[in-house]
């Protein structure tokens, strides 16, 4: 409906060349509205719409040109939500075109992704493989930090007392980066050197830990070539945060909420 909702002008100077579809109570389908309304079929379907199903989608598409014309008839257009709701929609198909106006005179150089790779790489945040024992009393996870300090084996000691499932491979958590773990947890970690234990036991709300930090690394990054166009399209939107930041700078904005 939003093609319809959007306006009908444009239909007649395709017409004059000849390039109509149908005709409906003598206003023109111009195949350039059609293949728009084709077009939001295939996005909406997430398929290509095929040439054998156009005959078909034209006349689903006469049907809806049809009922929105008995709809205004009828004065629909006049209720004061669906004239909001055409008036959205009209924005939004005012601003898709032009951000993508936009983007098109202020295109992303070729000269600029590498940089923005980098820097994205640069920000990759480092990975920790590292083991824990979880008990429930801070008295048990002080007297296994003392085993451990008295050289008991830390795996060993993680399958007798931890209640974590990872107790059964040795409290080992794998690879991991610290905005996945619970802020208590994960700042013990980034205080740790490869090898160190945690001093004192460490609590959370899942009870107490004892750390062990195996090793750390940063993490790999995709080949440029590979994300080369991912690069390109957060460039993109950057540049229309800047261009929308810049707007609403010059604009005069009063909100009441």
């Amino acid at each position: 409906m939003l093609l319809i909702a959007c306006g009908k002008n444009g239909a007649s100077d395709a017409a004059e060349n000849g390039d109509r579809v149908a005709t409906v109570n003598g206003e023109i389908i111009s195949k350039a509205e059609f293949d728009l309304y084709l077009d939001n079929v295939g996005r909406q379907s997430g398929r290509d719409v095929q040439e054998d199903q156009h005959s078909q989608l034209l006349d689903q598409y006469i049907s809806m040109k049809l009922a929105a014309e008995a709809a205004e008839k009828a004065g629909i257009t006049k209720d004061s939500k669906v004239a909001n709701q055409i008036a959205l929609a009209r924005m939004n198909v005012i601003v898709d075109a032009s951000l993508q106006k936009y983007i098109d005179e202020h295109p992303v150089a070729d000269e600029e992704l590498k940089p923005e790779y980098d820097a994205q790489v640069a920000a990759m945040p480092h990975e920790y493989h590292a083991r824990h024992i979880l008990v429930d009393e801070q008295s048990d996870a002080e007297a296994i930090t003392r085993q451990l300090e008295g050289g008991a084996d830390f795996e060993k000691l993680a399958a007798e007392k931890s209640k974590d499932s990872s107790g059964q491979s040795g409290g080992d958590l794998g690879w991991f980066t610290l905005e996945t773990m619970v802020k208590p947890f994960a700042d013990a970690v980034a205080a740790l050197q490869p090898g160190q234990l945690t001093k004192q036991p460490v609590k959370s709300q899942f009870g107490w830990h004892i750390i062990k930090l195996e090793d750390s690394r940063v993490a790999t990054p995709p080949a440029f070539d590979e994300v080369k166009d991912r690069v390109k399209m957060l460039l993109q939107r950057k540049k229309l945060q800047t261009y929308l930041e810049d707007l609403r700078k010059a604009a005069k904005i009063e909100k009441s909420i």
